[in-house]
C-alpha cells in the first residue's frame, strides 16, 4: 500500500488538483507535510483574532468556520471550511491573526508548521503556485459571500449557501450535491447570512415548502438542484472547478528579458 494513501494531508492535495497540476514528485512532497493533530468541540476557538500562529490549520474532520465579532457583540461568519480545507493558509505570509477560527462542530484539524510550507514553496515553485491559486479562490468565495450579504433577498442567501457548500463538500468527495452532511445550526446560518435565527427558519420553512430541500438534524437533501440555484443565482464559476488544472511556474512563465537602453 502506498505510505500516504491514508496521509490526513491528502485530502488538502486533492483540493490543490482540482484547479492546479502537479508532477508526481510534487505531489509526494506535498504529502510529506507533517503536523500537530489537534481535536476541538463545538463552539471553541482554534485561533483567537490578535493571536501570531506559526502554523497553519488543515481541516482534517468536521466543519470550522472563521468569524469576525460586532461591536454589539454579534457574530458575523465569514467562510466554512470543510476536511480538506487549509483554513488559513495566509498565515504563513501573515502570522498574527484578524478574526477568529472556531469549531462548528466537534472536529480536527492538522496544524502544519509555517516553516515545512515555505520551504516546500522554496523548493517546488509550482507548488508554490497552486497555494497561491488555492488562496485565490478563498478569495473568491469572500467576494461572493459580501455580494450575497449586499444585494440578495433572504431566500436567495439561504438557498446559495447551501448550493455552496453542497458544490464544495460534492467536490472534496464528502457527499453529493443533492445529499450531504451540513452540522450548521438555524443560528450559525443566521450567523453566516445577516438574519436572525428566525428569519432564516421561516426561510427554510419556505424553501422546503417550495419542494426544493430538507433540512434536518445537521443534513441536507436537495430536492430540485436546478430551481433551487435559480433561486440562488448560483453559478458555480467563482468556485473554479469547471477550469482545466493550470501548471505554472517561474520556468514556464514567458519571461522575457528588460529592453535594452
Amino acid at each position: 500500500m502506498n505510505q500516504h494513501s491514508t496521509s490526513p494531508i491528502q485530502p488538502f492535495l486533492h483540493r490543490l488538483l482540482l484547479r492546479s497540476g502537479l508532477s508526481a514528485k510534487e505531489q509526494r512532497a506535498v504529502l510529506s507535510l507533517t503536523g500537530e493533530t489537534e481535536r476541538w468541540t463545538a463552539h471553541r476557538d482554534i485561533v483567537a483574532p490578535g493571536q501570531t500562529v506559526n502554523a497553519a490549520c488543515l481541516v482534517t474532520r468536521g466543519l470550522v468556520g472563521r468569524y469576525d465579532i460586532m461591536v454589539d457583540g454579534q457574530r458575523q461568519v465569514t467562510s466554512f471550511y470543510i476536511a480538506g480545507d487549509m483554513c488559513d493558509l495566509h498565515s504563513v505570509v501573515v502570522p498574527k491573526a484578524s478574526w477568529s477560527i472556531t469549531a462548528i462542530c466537534d472536529c480536527t484539524v492538522l496544524r502544519v508548521p509555517h516553516s515545512q510550507l515555505r520551504d516546500l514553496c522554496l523548493e517546488y515553485p509550482a507548488v508554490s503556485m497552486a497555494f497561491w491559486r488555492d488562496g485565490t479562490v478563498d478569495a473568491s468565495i469572500f467576494a461572493k459571500w459580501v455580494g450575497n450579504l449586499g444585494r440578495k433577498n433572504s431566500k436567495a442567501r439561504i438557498a446559495h449557501l447551501i448550493c455552496e457548500m453542497g458544490t464544495r463538500i460534492e467536490a472534496a468527495g464528502l457527499g453529493t450535491r443533492e445529499a450531504f452532511e451540513l452540522p450548521l445550526t438555524q443560528q450559525q446560518l443566521a450567523d453566516a447570512t445577516g438574519m436572525t435565527s428566525v428569519h432564516v427558519n421561516r426561510m427554510l420553512q419556505e424553501l422546503r415548502g417550495d419542494g426544493l430541500l430538507a433540512f434536518s438534524n445537521g443534513h441536507i437533501a436537495i430536492e430540485n438542484w436546478e430551481t433551487l440555484a435559480g433561486v440562488a443565482e448560483f453559478d458555480p464559476v467563482y468556485l473554479l472547478l469547471d477550469a482545466t488544472p493550470q501548471r505554472l511556474t517561474p520556468l514556464d512563465a514567458d519571461v522575457r528579458q528588460p529592453p535594452m537602453h
